[in-house]
């Protein structure tokens, strides 16, 4: 080998290596041990946390925050003082009473005894052995360090907790209405994610969260005869039983009044379980994948939805495992308890009563969140609907998949609810921070609705087979990476090849809307000219069809100019004639097709629908 070509391989190697090094990315990580004792006497926790904090960013760090999530249900807390003051408070948060004909919504947490209230108290909080002070905020812990920890380096925290259960109001709480005694969701101190951004250590007001990749292992010491689900792989199932067992092996537990189920969660940003007396326990396992493990109480009023619901579950992750990519962890939980649906860490729990499409379809949608809020994990606090718009899309497409008859927009319903909501005058941009928005509705319909239009539109734009494949290249690209709003758009163009930072901005940053309409169409002597406007702010590319008296169509593609792109014909069967582009500064746009205007019998403008058009109506032509 010639000199020449080593030193060129060697100089390759240098660059690559110094490339990874200096990319820029970083992210914090944690490691978690946990022994924590519950009474359910009078649902008060206590635990011990020791906490390995590795700080891989370039800051130096003299303080930290922990969030204290219980604190929230407590009268006069952010959480109570929000659900008093929303135009339009979460039903489940409220007490509905009549005074003179008018309904009153009180809020739930106003009231609450002592007995009833959530809390979480840390006491002797040290760093490497020495006190640090601590200071508690709402449901915020501050801690000024005892030293600062330097970029590249770790620390040990070390601390005592005790808790309350609150009775159930939202998420975490015990004796919902079905029965389930305990949902322990956001019941420890957590760490608060530091990034690129800086702090995120948001108080809790009921919306979602944000989390530091680690590992778990947590050991749970509870009454003997409660059966425990959640996060992470039991270490102990022959001690423990339950259907955990390994098959074959006998079950030795110790002749104790309580067990102490012990759990490992790897490369996780959250760690959640629940716990009933009266849980059936079952075990489905997906083809080359994951255990799902099904905990639900022995009702006989739900058994045979929860035993319907197994094989489709496995359905729906081999779906997801597809068309998004692998699921990375062993296990999946899908429990019985919290007050609706909310995803977790490798488990989701939702309300089990009511009828089985019902159950499905939020079994569905938390599962997807697996892929989008535990292995990509953006900040839903700041970017809502990139979890909870884009986990609505696959959860759309799977159900689509198991549908008895396949609609070609499974999306209409997410579109027809944006429209409405931008119609109404009260939408907020898709950049409002989730505790900004004025009403809940606006908040989930931007987040959900907006959300899942937002990919379902891009695949107007770039086409189908490319939207499929942005959606692989942006998991595998990005997964336990925190990605933001710039990465699914950078995705999507390199995927693609086309400029999308105008999508991304109109879309997510501002209220502007699309409106196109056809505004003129002419007879010229054996051909027809149509000229169409726009009327909205957003800019788009036009996909247009021509609808023949003889029955035969004709489709018109109007690229968009700031796209610089030229979409794929999916119509192959269908006659595509690709006009010149349409510059958004124009208001109009012209051309001509060389058949009679008596010839034709409709011309209509995206008639997909998969273009949130705001007023579809000036979207069709139709000749008389």
């Amino acid at each position: 080998m010639k000199k020449e070509i080593i030193f060129a391989i060697l100089w390759l190697t240098v660059i690559n290596t110094y490339a990874q090094k200096n990319s820029g990315y970083w992210q914090q990580h944690v490691n978690y041990k946990m022994d924590v004792f519950m009474d359910v006497s009078n649902y008060n926790y206590k635990g011990s946390q020791k906490l390995v904090y590795t700080n891989n960013s370039p800051d130096t760090l003299k303080r930290v925050f922990f969030h204290l999530y219980p604190n929230a249900f407590q009268p006069g807390s952010e959480m109570d003082a929000r659900i008093q003051n929303i135009k339009d408070p979460d039903g489940r948060m409220v007490i509905k009473t009549k005074v003179d004909g008018n309904e009153i919504k009180t809020s739930r947490i106003k009231n609450l005894k002592s007995d009833e209230i959530g809390f979480l108290n840390v006491t002797d909080f040290k760093q490497d052995g020495k006190a640090a002070s601590a200071k508690t905020v709402g449901t915020i812990l501050e801690v000024t360090l005892a030293k600062p920890i330097l970029p590249h380096k770790k620390t040990t925290f070390t601390l005592n907790f005790n808790g309350q259960v609150p009775v159930q109001i939202r998420r975490s709480g015990r004796n919902n209405a079905e029965g389930v005694e305990l949902s322990m969701s956001q019941w420890y101190p957590k760490i608060a994610e530091f990034d690129f951004e800086g702090w995120h250590a948001d108080p809790y007001i009921a919306r979602e969260f944000h989390g530091v990749w680690g590992d778990f292992d947590v050991k749970i010491t509870i009454d003997k005869n409660y059966i425990l689900g959640g996060t992470g792989y039991l270490q102990n199932p022959n001690e423990i039983g339950y259907g955990y067992e390994e098959k074959g092996k006998k079950i030795k537990r110790p002749n104790t009044p309580t067990l102490t189920w012990h759990f490992k969660a790897p490369m996780v940003h959250d760690f959640t379980w629940a716990a009933d007396k009266d849980y059936i326990h079952d075990i489905a396992q997906v083809p080359n994948g994951a255990t799902i493990h099904f905990l639900y109480k022995n009702n006989p009023k739900i058994i045979e939805n929860w035993k319907k619901l197994q094989p489709e579950t496995v359905k729906v992750m081999e779906f997801y495992n597809d068309f998004v990519g692998k699921y990375p962890y062993k296990q999946y939980a899908v429990i019985q308890g919290g007050d609706g649906g909310m995803e977790y860490a490798m488990c989701t729990l939702i309300l089990g009563e009511g009828k089985f499409d019902g159950l499905l379809g939020v079994t569905t949608h938390e599962l997807g969140h697996s892929w989008f809020q535990h292995i990509l994990a953006s900040n839903e606090s700041k970017h809502g609907w990139m979890d909870e718009g884009f986990t609505s899309f696959i959860e759309d497409s799977a159900l689509n998949m198991l549908a008895a008859k396949p609609v070609d927009n499974p999306f209409l319903p997410s579109y027809n609810s944006y429209i409405n909501m931008a119609n109404s005058g009260k939408e907020q941009p898709q950049s409002t921070h989730s505790d900004r928005f004025d009403e809940n509705r606006v908040y989930s319909i931007t987040s959900y609705s907006k959300g899942e239009v937002f990919l379902a539109q891009l695949g107007y734009l770039i086409g189908k087979s490319n939207l499929e494949k942005t959606l692989k290249k942006y998991f595998a690209d990005f997964k336990f990476k925190h990605p933001t709003p710039n990465d699914i758009k950078r995705t999507a163009e390199r995927v693609s090849g086309a400029n999308l930072d105008w999508y991304l901005t109109d879309w997510t940053a501002t209220t502007n809307t699309i409106d196109y309409g056809i505004k003129e169409v002419r007879d010229l002597n054996g051909s027809t000219s149509i000229s169409l406007e726009r009327i909205g702010r957003m800019p788009m590319p036009i996909d247009l069809t021509v609808t023949y008296i003889d029955g035969r169509t004709e489709n018109f593609y109007i690229p968009l100019r700031m796209m610089s792109f030229t979409k794929e014909n999916e119509t192959p069967l269908v006659k595509r004639t690709t006009l010149p582009d349409w510059a958004w500064a124009y208001p109009t746009f012209e051309f001509e097709i060389p058949a009679a205007k008596n010839t034709i019998k409709k011309i209509e403008i995206d008639p997909t629908g998969f273009m949130a058009d705001i007023k579809r109506e000036n979207n069709i032509y139709e000749l008389k």
